[in-house]
């Protein structure tokens, strides 16, 4: 039996979502009809908000309201580091820690030949340029996740910008707090020994 067409629509855009299968499309799809229609409108204005209200920033990449983003915008930030990421959520997990207060940029993706993206692909021209024309940036730090793609754009991104004579750094790597040395991969623990600090 088939699903009437605005029900196999529905399970059809929900497959389109990242780890949704046909049958939680589907069960998603179900549950979206027994919703108050309100909660479906303000649903689907959520959705269309997200692309017709927002926007990134042209200085750091990051999605954005406003242009330039409030980050870029506040000249209380320490102006001399910018950290780079990977995507604009992963600016929202830095901010959470209130721990970094200087700016961002945001790459948009990272290196991979598999998925065919490139240098030309991600943000990094304008982070060239960035650093080019603001001087008192001293130190970039690179905080690509730890996997194959994120360490070939990290050794891509300080390549091209040691010759400035900008401190290049990288986030740190290693055992995560609260866990046992005997469950950490050969790779964590090859990082935790590498990235070891002085007591």
């Amino acid at each position: 039996m088939q699903y009437p067409e605005p029900i196999a629509k529905l399970i059809d855009s929900y497959q389109k979502l990242p780890g949704i299968g046909e049958k939680t499309a589907a069960r998603l799809a179900f549950y979206t009809i027994e919703m108050d229609e309100q909660v479906v409108k303000n649903f689907a204005q959520a959705l269309l908000a997200v692309k017709h209200d927002l926007c990134y920033c042209h200085i750091c990449g990051n999605i954005t309201e406003n242009d330039p983003c409030i980050i870029c915008a506040d000249k209380s930030r320490n102006q001399t580091q910018i950290l780079v990421v990977e995507q604009p959520k992963d600016v929202l997990v830095v901010e959470k820690i209130n721990e970094y207060h200087g700016l961002y940029h945001v790459l948009n993706g990272v290196l991979s030949p598999v998925e065919g993206k490139g240098p030309e692909d991600l943000n990094i021209t304008s982070l060239l340029k960035r650093l080019q024309s603001n001087p008192e940036i001293s130190e970039v730090i690179i905080a690509t996740n730890a996997t194959p793609e994120g360490e070939a754009t990290a050794m891509y991104l300080s390549r091209l910008i040691k010759p400035a004579n900008i401190k290049v750094t990288r986030l740190a790597h290693g055992l995560a707090i609260g866990s046992d040395i005997e469950y950490a991969d050969e790779m964590t623990l090859f990082k935790a020994i590498e990235g070891r600090q002085e007591l």
